[in-house]
């Protein structure tokens, strides 16, 4: 089973994450992002709050065109434009799938930055199958499905394939 969301569908979600965090009254000065999945999510969502945003770079799908999972890797260092990491920290991400990438990087967030007092989880898809449940999410989504999300065609596509991807998309 396949659950194909569009731009549309996509900013919605991260439009209602934010609404269910917002509410929530947490009060958070920083947020963090997994990327690659929760760059997009954290971008946004740093713009609604009015916060920064640092960038935590995780890999784990190595193959299987990224359907398989292999070892977890978190980058050393976090990207951040603010002169410091928050103490209160959004940690987001766009699902969690096993949980497994969530799970370490909540749990060892705290161990390599001390300042970090508080931290949350946020997410658009909560799979059924993941073993670690996120404080904030949109979607419940109990029969795992496989999610297909609007960057994805960029997954596939190199740079000899632009000049005739560009041309599909203007002929009508």
């Amino acid at each position: 089973m396949t659950l194909v969301v569009d731009w549309n569908q996509y900013h919605t979600l991260v439009e209602r994450l934010g609404l269910k965090v917002h509410e929530s009254g947490f009060d958070f000065d920083q947020i963090i992002c997994i990327a690659r999945g929760g760059l997009r999510v954290g971008d946004i969502l740093s713009r609604i709050f009015d916060l920064p945003l640092a960038i935590l770079s995780t890999h784990s799908y190595a193959a299987g065109g990224g359907t398989v999972r292999g070892e977890l890797v978190i980058a050393e260092h976090m990207t951040m434009t603010a002169p410091r990491l928050g103490e209160r920290v959004l940690l987001v991400d766009d699902m969690v799938d096993s949980g497994h990438t969530l799970e370490v990087v909540y749990r060892t967030l705290p161990q390599r930055f001390p300042r970090i007092r508080a931290i949350k989880t946020a997410v658009l898809w909560w799979k059924a199958c993941s073993v670690f449940k996120p404080d904030f999410y949109v979607e419940h989504l109990p029969d795992n499905p496989w999610i297909q999300q609007p960057f994805e065609v960029y997954d596939v596509l190199r740079p000899g394939e632009l000049h005739g991807h560009l041309q599909s998309k203007t002929t009508p």
